[in-house]
């Protein structure tokens, strides 16, 4: 890409940025590893940063529009998270990281990592600040994913998709995704983001599926041997290991399938007049739903819970943000039980009069089969895409999940590089493969 065609005056504060980029790296190619910094070399670095990212905020906070339209052709691109951030790296030298950049960062745990995904934050806060560049970036990742389109044949005629972290089966047009990271008991990484994208889009996108339903698998791990577990939340050992990125994981999670199972699929027909394609969806909660997992159950149509079931939202004190819950929990369930939860880490019993901001019933555990069968049942009307699809509207609109979310890019990415983060999940360490 060029920037001939741009004004003179983005050209030359372009280039601002560019100095104060160029003149990080050689700050930093001078120093160790950050954990073998001194006081002193952290404080350079910290100064050296703080520069350019001033720099980095101001541009954009002048020309994030003229940005994404250089970057997207005049928004006739459609590009995805990643896709964007290299994009812009290439059109606009230094105001995010280069791929190289972040290939070295993925390379290092995450103690180790100089923190450029702060910089991608800044990117991408500005670009989901702004209505119609925002707008469109969220339709963009409203679009099947390629690793979806490519599979779509094969799950039409079989009906089965088995993958590392799900397995999705239709079975009476019912799209039964099943999370199954045994060892781990469904906690959250960037493989399980991509396989539940993947799932999600299938379902949506076969004509002979007209309901989903998620729930956990049966579980391997030791201390819950051959039980169903729904989640455990995002895996800490992951984060420690430097394998949790904003653009795989963090902000694609929200912006991706979990938006999906809201809002349904963008396609490329700019003038089709019918609305996208949506269908119901159905949680059954066994075990636990902690975390992401909790967060889940706050764009279902249905949710389900074994008696002995139980739901947290520990983020706070993991030390990063629960995703889109702190926009969704308080509306639902009101501001002082989203603090309670969100902040003080209040953990709900299924059985307990608050769980029915999440929960719409609670079954014996023994009898969840034929309750989530009953549920399915229940919502397989002519019209319930219809009004689910108008609950919606009237819950969230998109500006709102955009304005939340612009936020949302820079503060997690600043969490997961906080240095209390790094403290606690210092002891999941693990070198990355």
């Amino acid at each position: 890409m060029s920037m001939a065609n741009l004004p003179q005056s983005i050209a030359a504060e372009s280039v601002r940025v560019a100095e104060g980029a160029a003149h990080v790296d050689r700050v930093l190619a001078a120093m160790p590893l950050p954990t073998c910094r001194t006081t002193q070399q952290r404080a350079e670095a910290a100064a050296a940063h703080d520069a350019a990212r001033r720099c980095r905020a101001r541009f954009l906070d002048a020309y994030a529009d003229q940005v994404y339209d250089e970057i997207t052709a005049g928004r006739s691109r459609h590009l995805r998270l990643d896709e964007l951030v290299e994009a812009a790296a290439d059109a606009f030298p230094g105001l995010v990281p280069t791929p190289a950049q972040m290939a070295l960062e993925r390379s290092r745990v995450q103690a180790d990592k100089e923190g450029h995904e702060i910089d991608q934050g800044i990117f991408l806060r500005a670009i989901l600040r702004s209505g119609p560049s925002g707008r469109h970036l969220m339709t963009a990742m409203l679009r099947p994913t390629d690793r979806a389109l490519r599979l779509l044949p094969e799950f039409r005629r079989t009906g089965l998709l088995v993958t590392e972290a799900v397995r999705l089966e239709r079975r009476d047009g019912v799209a039964r995704l099943t999370l199954c990271r045994q060892d781990c008991l469904n906690a959250e990484d960037e493989r399980q983001v991509d396989d539940m994208e993947t799932a999600v889009d299938l379902a949506l996108l076969d004509p002979a599926v007209r309901i989903g339903l998620v729930r956990g698998g049966e579980m391997s791990h030791p201390r819950y041997q051959g039980r169903r577990v729904f989640s455990a939340g995002i895996n800490l050992k992951s984060i420690s290991a430097g394998r949790i990125s904003l653009t795989g994981f963090l902000l694609r999670r929200e912006l991706g399938y979990l938006n999906k199972l809201v809002r349904g699929l963008a396609d490329d027909d700019l003038h089709r007049w019918l609305p996208p394609v949506q269908k119901p969806w159905v949680a059954a909660v066994d075990t636990f739903a902690i975390g992401g997992g909790c967060q889940l159950l706050m764009v279902f149509d249905h949710v389900l819970a074994a008696a002995d079931a139980y739901l947290s939202l520990p983020a706070a004190r993991e030390g990063i943000v629960p995703g889109a819950a702190n926009l969704r929990l308080g509306r639902i369930g009101g501001p002082r039980l989203a603090r309670q939860v969100i902040l003080g880490g209040r953990r709900i019993e299924a059985t307990e009069p608050a769980a029915g901001v999440l929960v719409d019933e609670v079954v014996p555990p023994g009898e969840m089969d034929a309750a989530v069968e009953s549920a399915l049942a229940r919502l397989a009307g002519d019209a319930v895409v219809a009004n689910r699809r108008m609950i919606n509207v009237a819950e969230e609109s998109v500006d709102d999940l955009r304005t939340y979310l612009a936020e949302f890019a820079l503060e997690q990415a600043l969490r997961i590089h906080a240095p209390d983060v790094l403290a606690k999940t210092g002891r999941f360490v693990e070198r990355p493969v």
